[in-house]
């Protein structure tokens, strides 16, 4: 164990369980987690033979973990990771950074005396496909980006049957179709584009039963001069991720559920497929761990740096922001507040 990173989870909800699974799949770790809820503590504990787990944060941090990953509702992430920065630990945080931007700039100041490694879980990024896509639209392959079109939805009470219960209920906590899955694909796209400056939206709680936050929304966006647009619902039955961009030269498009990415240039012509392979349920997630601990040993450069999940946040604010008052909201890029 001498070599291996002492990890600590802290929260082993549904998105929790699948860091700590995770990270001891990749066989660095030794891995502890914290949970206040004490069936669901000795329930985990017991499904992956894990022999040390605590109540708090304080408790697990009186471990002196080498790393944090931070998987508790939105709204408790910056205050936590602060905590864990303020002891000198790396910390992976699970997105999005926050709900609000209250705190982030201590953050950001409490990050800049410590040398840790901060990153935010935005796991799309892991995504070889979407990589790939990536790196094609930067080499100027096919010219100028001009328009990004991005389209999702997915029964979220199949693969979430116990959102009721959980942080999607409300948006202080995160939940809300918004914060919860849009923010993936927004991420995902200023990735690959650049930053949103400007955009205006709408949406509404049109089928989810038992909540009263969006299922279902529609952004447009500006990035510089480039247009974008964003449609997502949580109640459709095809599980389906899409995010096309129309260049100068040609038009590629990520297609997350079918693990590829493909690319036209040619009217007339057929897509041409680049595919990344089948991929298991895990294995973005494995592959997320892995890099994160890379990043921890100067391996490898960072993915998804502390500065892109607050771009993302800021973007998340001015969505809900626009869909109360039913305007157009200019992201700040500035400083944190």
């Amino acid at each position: 164990m001498a070599d291996k990173i002492k990890l600590l989870v802290v929260g082993v909800g549904s998105i929790g369980e699948r860091h700590l699974r995770c990270f001891a799949n990749t066989g660095r770790v030794e891995v502890s987690f914290c949970e206040t809820n004490e069936q669901k503590r000795h329930e985990v504990a017991q499904r992956y033979g894990v022999a040390r787990h605590f109540s708090s944060l304080e408790d697990g941090l009186g471990q002196l973990p080498d790393a944090v990953v931070i998987a508790t509702p939105a709204h408790m992430h910056i205050p936590m990771a602060t905590k864990v920065v303020m002891q000198g630990c790396h910390v992976l945080i699970e997105k999005p950074l926050s709900t609000t931007i209250d705190g982030v700039e201590k953050f950001m100041s409490v990050v800049a005396g410590k040398k840790v490694v901060v990153s935010v879980a935005y796991v799309y990024r892991m995504h070889p496909a979407l990589s790939q896509m990536r790196e094609a639209l930067r080499s100027g392959r096919f010219g100028k980006p001009l328009q990004v079109v991005a389209v999702s939805g997915q029964n979220f009470p199949f693969y979430r049957p116990a959102y009721r219960e959980t942080y999607y209920t409300r948006h202080d906590s995160g939940g809300g179709a918004i914060q919860d899955a849009l923010t993936h694909v927004v991420n995902a796209v200023e990735w690959i584009i650049g930053p949103v400056d400007r955009l205006v939206a709408d949406a509404s709680h049109l089928a989810l039963t038992g909540v009263s936050v969006e299922d279902t929304v529609n952004v447009i966006t500006r990035h510089g001069d480039i247009l974008g647009s964003f449609t997502l619902n949580q109640h459709q039955a095809p599980n389906e991720n899409t995010i096309t961009v129309v260049c100068e030269k040609g038009t590629v498009r990520f297609e997350y559920h079918e693990h590829r990415w493909r690319w036209l240039i040619e009217p007339g012509n057929a897509w041409h497929d680049e595919s990344a392979g089948p991929l298991e349920r895990d294995t973005l997630f494995v592959r997320q761990a892995d890099h994160f601990l890379d990043e921890i040993k100067g391996i490898k450069k960072q993915v998804s740096p502390l500065s892109d999940a607050i771009q993302t946040l800021r973007v998340n604010l001015a969505i809900l922001k626009s869909v109360e008052c039913r305007s157009w909201e200019t992201i700040n890029q500035g400083q944190a507040e």
